[in-house]
């Protein structure tokens, strides 16, 4: 196969590559530029797809023996990605900026731009497995290794972007071994740290990013009957499970800490509440896809294991696909059905904004952004203010 190896500076994907030409493919390496003012970037280990991850893909390349480009995607990314994350802090939601890149860069628009030139499929160093089915069908599985399984990450793409897809590492038992192989290969980017945090924020201060980006409004802080506890400068700042940072003016009755329970961005207000009070009874998301083929009845219930992390653990649910009440304003404009999950045990922490993957056994079913849920302590649903939607 003519397979293009999409590079990001890491062992992983180094490794990646080499074990594609190892297995008698045709392979080109691929580096995408994210920003054209490189210093906006996450430099050194706590970064991904920075000038110093290209130099590190280009010499990575050179050793394995393959052609190497770079491809200017920034103006994708910026709008697909760094924009998104803005607009969903803004609207009192918590985004996965990985999830969209994902979604939107690496497996749309470095995806197309693939196919359009003749390869037959995208190689990329994720821990993940793909499947075929008797009939033929991709399915996305976990990878071997647990620990180091993203799977999570990939549950945005769909049946049909699984088709070009080309996971190298998925049955590879631990990364240690990963990093050990490109020891022997002679990679230098053997002992590279992995990246971390969010790759547009250069320091890493995502409160004062935002902040910059929209502003800052002073507003209150209420607790769960409404009374004001505090003040805030910007509730954008804010996500639901959080506890440091809130300065209350008035301590809890019981003395106990309290954590941030809803953001709502339209009256600028945030709740905060005891730690019971963020477990979740049922979670529901209107922006779904499946991976691979869907359920044979989705709007039925189903067993299955619900994650709403990355690195979470899976929780034992039931699911179905039901249509959207048409009065649910909270929903995004042209979406008609939800993904519906009701955990077995209640999850704790789950903000607006967060994506869920649905799993059936090791299989990755599909996933949604989570839109609404509803509490399993107080009387009613928590929701993001449907009028900032």
């Amino acid at each position: 196969m003519k397979i293009l190896a999409a590079m990001s500076g890491g062992v992983d994907s180094a490794v990646a590559a080499a074990r594609a030409v190892e297995a008698g493919h045709e392979v080109v390496g691929v580096h995408l530029a994210l920003s054209r003012m490189p210093g906006t970037l996450r430099t050194g280990s706590r970064g991904c797809c920075t000038i110093e991850d290209s130099m590190d893909a280009q010499r990575a390349a050179n050793i394995i023996g393959i052609p190497y480009y770079v491809w200017d995607f920034s103006d994708r990314f910026k709008a697909d990605v760094v924009d998104d994350f803005i607009a969903e802090y803004s609207a009192g939601r918590t985004p996965n900026p990985c999830m969209r890149c994902n979604e939107k860069i690496k497996f749309a628009a470095l995806l197309d731009k693939a196919i359009a030139l003749g390869f037959d499929a995208v190689c990329t160093g994720h821990y993940a497995s793909l499947t075929t089915d008797a009939h033929g069908n991709i399915e996305l599985h976990r990878a071997s290794a647990w620990a180091k399984d993203q799977s999570y990450v990939l549950g945005v793409l769909t049946a049909e972007q699984l088709k070009y897809c080309y996971f190298p590492l998925g049955d590879t038992p631990s990364k240690a071994l990963v990093r050990e192989e490109a020891e022997r290969r002679g990679l230098g980017v053997a002992n590279k740290p992995d990246s971390h945090d969010i790759c547009f924020i250069p320091d890493g201060d995502t409160r004062g990013w935002l902040a910059d980006k929209v502003g800052e409004k002073e507003g209150n802080i209420l607790d769960s009957e409404g009374n004001v506890v505090g003040e805030h400068r910007g509730a954008h700042s804010y996500t639901v499970g959080q506890r440091r940072g809130l300065s209350l003016g008035r301590p809890a009755p019981d003395g106990r800490p309290r954590f941030v329970l809803e953001v709502r961005p339209v009256s600028n207000t945030v709740v905060v509440g005891p730690k019971e009070a963020l477990d979740v009874g049922e979670i529901a998301g209107g922006r779904l896809s499946w991976a691979g083929l869907p359920q044979p009845h989705p709007e039925q219930w189903f067993d299955c294991e619900v994650q709403i992390r990355a690195h979470a653990d899976p929780v034992p649910a039931r699911a179905r696909v039901a249509p959207i009440d048409p009065n649910a304003e909270v929903y995004r404009v042209g979406a008609t059905e939800e993904f519906v999950v009701v955990p077995e045990e209640p999850l704790s922490g789950v903000a607006p904004g967060q994506t869920a993957v649905v799993y059936v056994g090791t299989r990755v079913i599909g996933q949604f952004t989570i839109d609404r849920t509803v509490s399993a302590t107080l009387p009613q649903s928590t929701l993001v203010d449907a009028a900032s939607v």
